[in-house]
């Protein structure tokens, strides 16, 4: 058996922490509005645009490590979880002074959209510590970990960046 190390241990309460106040800060805040504030409604087209710029850089990074480019994976998967982190911040700032908008489609089109929010959503939750955790053995030199584990953060983060996309073009003819 493998000795934790102090760093590792720093990592793993960090990726903890995080991955339980993320989804609960966000849950929070989602249902508080910030009173006499204009309303963002010019961020759902630029978080949506994180999300897409996210989804490339994903499939830039494994093409660079599929290539030998360990670097270039490096930065490309930095950039991904810093563009998810900008759009996690405007998602909220959006929210907190926005309120809701519906979906206005019918029919079987109303289903595909749900199911896809509802995916989207609760794999926007589990991907935060997958996605920590697998940078964090990449950045502990723990690169067959990395890559197990790269092997479901992947697709789990690509369907969320470009789910994010597909809601938001679904809902944009809906925003008030």
């Amino acid at each position: 058996m493998s000795k934790i190390s102090i760093e590792e241990k720093k990592y793993k309460k960090f990726i903890t922490i995080v991955s339980v106040v993320i989804p609960v800060g966000v849950a929070v805040l989602f249902w508080i509005k910030i009173p006499n504030v204009e309303p963002l409604t010019f961020l759902p087209p630029i978080y949506a645009t994180m999300n897409g710029i996210t989804a490339l850089l994903l499939i830039l990074s494994v093409i660079a490590i599929k290539n030998g480019n360990k670097k270039r994976h490096e930065q490309l998967n930095t950039f991904a979880i810093i563009c998810s982190a900008l759009f996690l911040v405007m998602y909220v700032a959006y929210h907190m002074t926005s309120t809701s908008t519906p979906f206005g489609g019918e029919g079987v089109i109303k289903y595909i959209y749900y199911f896809i929010l509802i995916t989207h959503i609760l794999l926007s939750i589990v991907i935060i510590p997958f996605v920590l955790f697998t940078f964090m053995r990449a950045k502990l030199s723990q690169f067959e970990i990395h890559k197990k584990l790269a092997r479901i953060t992947y697709p789990l983060w690509l369907y969320v960046a470009i789910t994010g996309v597909i809601i938001y073009i679904m809902i944009s003819p809906y925003y008030a």
